[in-house]
């Protein structure tokens, strides 16, 4: 039987909170894990570029710990140019059924290319094939071009292990807020913002709705 709340039954109390901002995310994601939800961790990964323009995105949450929050990417896409050029993001993840959403701004930067190398071989074969075939966000003339592109690289490889590609790998979100909003009757919802302050201690505040 899937975790999922009544409407409006949950709200959320400053006492009900971990002191620590990813041990709380922990007890939530695991909450949506619980519910059997569609891709509990999609997540808005929101991206500016140094002159300041907008870009917005889906992608998969890897991974997280008390160093952040790790997802992984084509290097050569567009996020990633953006990341290049500004290093600060957000990240937005919505459960719908559990009326929660969590918020998190932070900075960015490349993980290890051995973690990269983890986690590119624990990704299904093609999974692997295509992040060689395709030049992300890049024109493609047809279907048939892109096809043609995985059907050479499964040639290329043939009989032997995939390597990770140069232009592929992980970054690491480190959050300097993290926001858990309840949802809860006649918009009064709840929220508590976590602040990183200058000596290491989160410092938490509840928020109006």
């Amino acid at each position: 039987m899937s975790d999922v709340p009544k409407p409006f039954t949950e709200g959320l109390r400053r006492a009900d909170l971990d002191p620590n901002p990813i041990r709380q995310f922990a007890a939530w994601f695991q909450r949506a894990l619980n519910a059997n939800l569609p891709e509990p961790n999609a997540m808005t990964l929101a991206t500016a570029t140094s002159a300041g323009l907008p870009s917005a995105r889906i992608v998969l949450l890897k991974s997280y710990d008390d160093r952040g929050f790790t997802f992984f990417t084509n290097y050569l896409s567009p996020k990633a140019c953006d990341l290049d050029e500004n290093p600060r993001v957000a990240l937005v993840l919505f459960w719908a059924v559990l009326e929660r959403q969590v918020r998190i701004t932070g900075t960015v930067s490349k993980v290890t290319r051995e973690e990269s190398d983890e986690y590119f071989h624990s990704r299904p074969m093609g999974s692997q094939v295509g992040a060689w075939a395709s030049k992300q966000s890049e024109a493609l003339p047809n279907r048939e071009e892109l096809e043609r592109r995985f059907t050479g690289v499964e040639q290329r490889f043939k009989g032997q292990a995939i390597p990770l590609p140069d232009h592929w790998g992980g970054y690491r979100v480190v959050p300097g807020s993290v926001e858990f909003w309840q949802g809860r009757p006649s918009r009064l919802h709840d929220r508590f913002r976590y602040t990183k302050q200058t000596d290491g201690v989160w410092k938490l505040e509840r928020l109006s709705p």
